[in-house]
């Protein structure tokens, strides 16, 4: 069995300058200065699930993020593992993830998936909260693109490298060492 963390990241926006940024100043400005205003070029979804047994990075980025996305990523992960391998994926209670749709393809393929959900506002408990928040911070802050297929593109090359040599997550905190009051 393999145990994946998955999650959405919706409306990652594609954004353009509108004029060239200036390159940095010696002895005024230590990076490069930006126009303030933008051109908006839409919005992406990022669909990707961590392997918490490995430290991959399985993802999929789309205009939208509904039933059929989660399927395509479903689809996905049944390409990705060998077919004797159960597939066991930690996720929120979305409503794609039980839509007719995704039960009819779960019935396709019996005893493959097992879904466990994360508590009402509990989905800081899922550990590709981490990646996301990770990704924000470095590379898409500040991002600037030409197109939205070169914001697609980059993102797919960021997990690249992060699969390029992966992280596996340890626990590290033992439960019979805490200390109730």
């Amino acid at each position: 069995m393999v145990t994946i963390s998955y999650d959405e990241k919706p409306g990652i926006q594609a954004l353009a300058v509108t004029t060239p940024d200036r390159p940095p100043v010696a002895g005024r400005y230590c990076s490069h200065l930006r126009d303030y205003e933008y051109e908006r070029l839409g919005t992406v979804s990022l669909l990707a699930g961590l392997d918490l047994h490995s430290g991959r990075i399985i993802e999929i980025v789309n205009d939208t993020h509904n039933s059929a996305d989660f399927i395509a990523f479903l689809k996905k992960l049944d390409g990705t593992y060998p077919e004797h391998y159960k597939i066991r994926l930690v996720l929120d209670n979305h409503s794609a993830h039980t839509s007719k749709e995704t039960r009819s393809y779960l019935e396709s393929t019996p005893q493959r998936f097992v879904f466990v959900f994360t508590p009402t506002h509990g989905s800081w408990l899922n550990l590709i909260e981490n990646q996301f928040s990770k990704m924000t911070r470095t590379m898409l802050r500040g991002i600037r693109v030409a197109s939205k297929q070169e914001l697609i593109d980059r993102i797919h090359q960021y997990f690249e490298e992060i699969n390029a040599d992966p992280v596996v997550f340890r626990w590290k905190y033992k439960m019979d060492e805490v200390f109730i009051v």
